[in-house]
């Protein structure tokens, strides 16, 4: 039985506040509160279309692309994009897929930028990478740049006596100039689904680690390892160069994982409190959340891993075992729906979706789709090739752990 995901948990539940309020149904782009902080060069005349109207042109700009067109989807999609993804998945995952289709001329990538840059990053000479909304960016990726890095890294470098035990791992999650850092400087790249992999990897080639941006992903990772907490120290990557982050230096010294303060906006609404009432008001009730939530988090559910972990595990578990998730409601809603015959919700009663990854509105597609129909590309996007180089160093790195 599927409940309603709207819902609420009983019990108090301390939230942080949610970027969007119109919930996860198409309407008008001009109707959309957040539109303004959207991508504005899109004409106006796609502004008005209602959801059918835009279901239906994409419809009929994919039956004129063909195979000349491939549409990624990720997990974190409105059902109004998902429904034209020819795949769907996990950043990565799609990445590799879309190169693995080599007829495609044309990679259509409804996720978020970091996303778009790893398949142009993976693609053959020959094909383009668009991203239908420019706007759609991460707000955790936005919490590591490259001039901080470097900085940090020198910082490590003059605190140590040099980085040739620390080994740079950068999450998917990342901008391409962070993958070719570390392409450059020893490290690789990771997934939330191989994360403890590359940790082991980088391990064996360095004493410390120096992980960004997830702070969570890698303490949760890490400790799931052995490693204990005291073991593992967190960059303010705000703090001032010349303050170690606000660490003392004896914090520093015994670190192996260097944690960048960074986090997820929508895995960080997950919380305990949330946990504890979803197991009152359902006896028998399991948990499954995404590493990406807070330690608590990740230590009271029963289970945690990638978008598709939470897939399969909701997949196989019992009928009669109700399963509260911890990860985005569009991925969380779909699986409801998949599974009518159990009850599926979603730990966070707001109901928030990614707002970034919510940008990918079908105005968007249709309008990309619709151009490329007329022999146009907008919003392709284009990593430098001596980024893309050393990016690819550390991708390569990774995909020998697989």
């Amino acid at each position: 039985m599927a409940i309603d995901l709207l819902t609420p948990v009983a019990g108090p539940l301390p939230q942080l506040q949610c970027e969007t309020d119109t919930g996860i149904d198409t309407v008008p782009l001009d109707q959309e509160v957040a539109f303004g902080s959207w991508q504005r060069a899109i004409p106006e005349a796609y502004w008005h279309l209602g959801a059918e109207e835009l279901v239906a042109r994409v419809r009929a700009a994919r039956a004129t692309l063909g195979e000349r067109v491939v549409v990624l989807g990720h997990h974190y999609q409105r059902e109004d994009i998902i429904q034209f993804a020819d795949e769907r998945g996990d950043s990565f995952m799609l990445a590799q897929y879309a190169a693995s289709r080599p007829q495609s001329q044309y990679i259509v990538f409804c996720g978020v930028h970091f996303m778009a840059e790893a398949a142009d990053i993976l693609r053959a000479p020959h094909q383009t990478v668009i991203l239908p909304n420019i706007e759609a960016g991460c707000s955790m990726a936005d919490m590591a740049s490259d001039p901080d890095v470097r900085s940090v890294w020198r910082e490590l470098g003059e605190h140590f006596g040099g980085t040739g035990d620390i080994i740079p791992v950068t999450y998917m999650n990342s901008a391409a100039s962070l993958k070719a850092f570390c392409g450059e400087h020893g490290g690789i790249v990771c997934t939330s689904s191989n994360a403890a992999k590359v940790l082991a990897w980088a391990f064996e080639r360095g004493r410390r680690v120096f992980f960004f941006p997830d702070q969570h992903l890698g303490r949760n990772t890490a400790h799931a390892m052995g490693i204990p907490l005291e073991e593992m120290a967190l960059w303010n990557w705000r703090q001032p160069a010349g303050r170690r982050g606000g660490l003392d230096a004896a914090a520093l010294d015994r670190a192996r994982v260097i944690l960048w303060q960074g986090h997820c906006s929508v895995h960080q609404r997950f919380s305990l409190t949330q946990i504890e009432a979803a197991r009152a008001r359902y006896p028998g009730v399991r948990i499954v959340v995404h590493p990406e939530c807070r330690f608590e988090v990740v230590q009271a559910a029963d289970a945690n891993g990638s978008t598709n972990f939470i897939a399969d595990y909701v997949a196989k578990a019992p009928a009669d075992a109700p399963i509260g998730v911890g990860t985005e409601i569009n991925l969380v809603s779909r699986l409801a729906k998949e599974h009518p015959d159990r009850t599926v919700f979603c730990l966070d009663p707001v109901v928030c979706p990614c707002s970034t990854m919510y940008r990918v509105h079908p105005a968007y597609l249709v309008w990309v789709m619709e151009s490329l129909v007329r022999g146009e590309v907008v919003n392709r996007i284009a990593v430098p090739d001596d980024v893309k180089q050393h990016a690819r160093v550390a991708l390569e790195r990774m995909l020998t752990l697989r």
